[in-house]
C-alpha cells in the first residue's frame, strides 16, 4: 500500500506513555452493558432501515460483549500531540493516521451520496492500558471500537502479534484491522449497535453468538467496501488484497481455536469462521456497495 506522503488524519489521540490513560478502575477490562452513542434517524432509504427493522423485530444483543476486546462510548473528539515512542512505532503511528484518513475520505463520500453527514471517529493510540468510555482497556484486549465515545483504540504492539502469532504480515493486513473497527463505527452511526444493545437480554447465549457473528461479518464487509474505494485510487500494491484476505482467514473463530486449543467448538463462535470472514470481505470489495452487506438477512452466512 503506497501510503507515504499522503494525508494524515487529524482525529488521532496519542496516549502512549501517559501511564494508563485517565485512571485505573480495578481489575481488567469492563464489558459495557449501557447504550451506544447517538443514533441517527433515517439514512436515506439505503437499506439500513431494513437492517434495523429486521434486528428490532427478531434479535437483540450488545455485540460488544463478543467483539475482540471491544468494550463499548459520547465524547468530544480530542486531538493531542503525539507522545514519545521508538522510530518504528512513530512510523506506524503515521501509517495508521493515513489509513484512518483514507477511511474518512471513503465514508464521507458514501454518506454524502446518501444525503447524510459522516461523523468521523477518533483513533486512540495507547501503550499497555488506557481508560475508555467503555471501561478500562488493556493491550491484551486487542483493537476495539467504543460506541460510547466514538473512538477506536489500538496498542500498536498488536501489529507485531498479528504478524507473528496470527501469521498475517503486511501493511494492508494492518489497514484491514482499522477498517474493520471503522465498520463498527458506521454500524453505530446508523443505529445498529444501539438496537443490539437495547434488546440483547432477550437472546440466549447461542442466539447472541449468532447475532454477534452477523455484526462482525458486516464490519468485514464494510472493510471490503473501503478496500474497493482505496483500490480505485490506484495506491494498492500487488498482493495487498491477499494480505487482507489472509488476515481475515487467520482471525476466523475456527482458525484461532485450532491454533490455541487444537480443536474447534462451533457453538462458541462469535466472529465467524475464516471462510465467512473472507467471503464477506470479498462481497464488500467486489460490490463496493454497503447495501450488499446485509448479513442480517442472509440465510447462508
Amino acid at each position: 500500500m503506497r501510503w507515504r506522503d499522503r494525508r494524515e488524519s487529524s482525529n488521532i489521540e496519542d496516549r502512549r506513555g501517559s501511564g494508563g490513560g485517565f485512571g485505573r478502575s480495578g481489575g481488567g477490562l469492563r464489558i459495557p452493558i449501557g447504550g451506544g452513542g447517538g443514533r441517527r434517524a433515517g439514512f436515506g432509504g439505503i437499506g439500513f432501515i431494513l437492517f434495523i427493522v429486521i434486528v428490532s423485530a427478531i434479535f437483540g444483543i450488545n455485540p460488544l460483549t463478543f467483539l475482540s476486546g471491544s468494550p463499548g462510548g459520547s465524547g468530544q473528539v480530542v486531538n493531542t500531540p503525539s507522545g514519545g515512542g521508538s522510530q518504528a512505532t512513530d512510523e506506524m503511528s503515521k501509517f495508521v493516521s493515513v489509513v484512518l484518513a483514507d477511511t474518512e475520505d471513503t465514508w464521507n463520500a458514501i454518506f454524502q451520496k446518501m444525503g447524510e453527514r459522516y461523523s468521523e471517529p477518533t483513533l486512540v493510540l495507547f501503550s499497555g492500558a488506557t481508560q475508555s468510555a467503555c471501561g478500562y482497556a488493556q493491550s491484551a484486549s486487542g483493537p476495539f471500537y467504543c460506541p460510547n465515545d466514538h473512538k477506536l483504540y489500538i496498542d500498536l504492539a498488536f501489529y507485531e502479534q498479528l504478524r507473528r502469532q496470527f501469521k498475517a504480515p503486511g501493511d494492508f493486513a494492518q489497514a484491514y484491522v482499522i477498517a474493520h473497527e471503522v465498520g463498527h463505527h458506521v454500524q453505530n452511526l446508523v443505529g445498529i449497535l444501539p438496537k443490539f444493545n437495547e434488546m440483547r437480554q432477550r437472546l440466549s447465549k447461542q442466539d447472541a453468538n449468532e447475532m454477534s457473528i452477523r455484526v462482525e461479518l458486516q464490519a468485514d464487509c464494510f472493510a471490503g467496501v473501503w478496500a474497493r474505494y482505496t483500490a480505485q485510487k490506484g495506491i494498492l500494491d500487488e498482493g495487498d488484497v491477499e494480505e487482507a484476505l489472509n488476515a481475515a482467514t487467520q482471525i476466523g473463530d475456527d482458525a484461532i481455536q485450532r491454533r490455541t486449543q487444537g480443536y474447534v467448538v462451533p457453538e462458541s463462535f462469535n466472529h465467524g469462521t475464516s471462510q465467512q470472514r473472507v467471503r464477506w470481505f470479498r462481497v464488500g470489495l467486489t460490490e463496493g456497495d454497503i447495501n450488499a452487506c446485509d448479513t442480517f438477512n442472509a440465510s447462508n452466512l
